[in-house]
């Protein structure tokens, strides 16, 4: 008897359990949209659930209710966008980054493009990490990140970018096991000595603490082939396609990909793509890109300059790439999961159950679009990325065309 009274119990709690699934109630409900999750090989018609703050379900047809459900047939749905360039410690110095009105604030500018998570890159050290923290990271809905600069106040001039005696590496390493979640590894740019010390600090400073270094090749008296040879896989160099007098460009006189940056890249040094107000070139990055040489990552280095110039916004340098030969889903590959990986973060950049609820939706526009490069240059693309809403952590923070506003009748 009481072996047929626990089966009934065990029977009655699974169907309990049956009916409380059934019952769940979503959040947010994504119906129709094309799904392109690389990570978990998704590329089709697909609906995506969400519940509090993560991705609850992703499936052929969710037919539980929701408190808001989003009609999305004909456009696609991928992971939030990863910005691993930026520089959003902004303030209210003068011609700083720093604490300064170079740099932008954050949320202004990335939910529009689809950007759910940024890396500032350097424009915080060790000392002013702290501040950058609370009045800016801790204060804003865009997921921000940090490469650490070696030098200990960050981007506050060249005078203080130039000082050896605050290039401390048991302090960078020290701040960032501190805020192990936040920061993403060490940077070094901005050097016009000859001295390797800086160089060889960040090194030192990454490798103590676990992450990867993030080289920004304004380092006029470092050859390119020695910077290369001292990274170790999983560092990123950035402003791959610049074509400036104060580094050697990744494509030599013969239109070809140097052999030193293909074998950097076999390596494993990731190249990001750092754009910048004067960091891309067409003449690098075609070539490059005919080569199959594609960057790892689509880093903005957004500032208040780069973003009224060539470079305008993470969706416009997607859709560039793609004009310059590189396929929609890639594209796609290299703005999400590629970039989450470089940063330490794989539970970014896709769309496993249980990971952040960052989203986009988007759209593909057809017709002639002009694209500009940092030397003045445009040339011409027939798709052009435009985002519809962005999601982040299970929240809508951007809606083009209103697709989750409650429809109001026009008299």
């Amino acid at each position: 008897m009481k072996t047929k009274w626990k089966c009934w119990r065990i029977l009655l709690f699974g169907l309990l359990c049956m009916q409380a699934a059934q019952a769940q109630t979503y959040e947010l409900l994504i119906k129709g949209a094309h799904v392109i999750d690389p990570v978990n090989n998704i590329n089709q018609v697909m609906d995506v659930a969400v519940s509090k703050g993560t991705i609850a379900k992703v499936a052929a047809h969710i037919t539980s209710p929701a408190e808001k459900t989003i009609d999305a047939k004909g456009l696609f749905l991928t992971p939030g966008f990863i910005d691993p360039h930026t520089h959003v410690f902004v303030g209210t110095q003068p011609d700083l980054f720093a604490n300064g009105v170079n740099s932008v604030s954050p949320d202004d500018f990335t939910f529009r493009s689809g950007v759910t998570t940024v890396v500032d890159a350097g424009t915080s050290g060790w000392r002013s990490f702290p501040l950058f923290k609370s009045q800016v990271i801790d204060q804003s809905k865009t997921r921000i990140l940090a490469f650490l600069n070696i030098a200990g106040n960050g981007m506050t001039g060249e005078k203080y970018e130039q000082e050896l005696s605050d290039m401390n590496a048991d302090s960078t390493a020290a701040a960032i096991r501190d805020n192990p979640d936040i920061v993403a590894g060490v940077k070094i740019g901005h050097y016009n000595g000859t001295d390797w010390a800086p160089f060889d600090r960040a090194l030192q400073a990454a490798a103590s603490a676990g992450k990867p270094l993030f080289v920004e090749c304004h380092l006029p008296n470092y050859p390119l082939a020695d910077q290369l040879a001292r990274m170790r896989p999983g560092d990123m160099i950035t402003h791959t396609f610049e074509n400036i007098r104060e580094r050697a460009p990744i494509v030599g006189a013969d239109g070809k990909v140097q052999q030193i940056v293909w074998e950097a890249k076999k390596r494993g040094i990731l190249f990001d793509l750092g754009h910048g107000g004067a960091g891309f070139w067409f003449g690098q990055a075609s070539p490059a890109v005919k080569q199959g040489f594609y960057p790892n990552s689509f880093g903005t280095d957004l500032h208040r300059f780069s973003m009224n110039s060539g470079m305008k916004d993470m969706a416009n340098v997607m859709s560039k790439f793609m004009a310059l030969g590189i396929p929609f889903k890639e594209v796609i590959t290299i703005a999400t999961s590629n970039a989450a990986r470089a940063i330490g973060h794989p539970e970014l950049g896709n769309l496993k159950e249980g990971n952040p609820a960052d989203l986009v939706l988007l759209g593909l526009r057809t017709g002639e679009f002009g694209f500009v490069d940092s030397a003045g240059n445009s040339i011409t693309g027939k798709q052009k990325i435009e985002v519809e809403m962005t999601v982040r952590a299970g929240k809508i923070v951007w809606d083009l065309n209103g697709i989750s506003a409650k429809k109001q009748q026009q008299h």
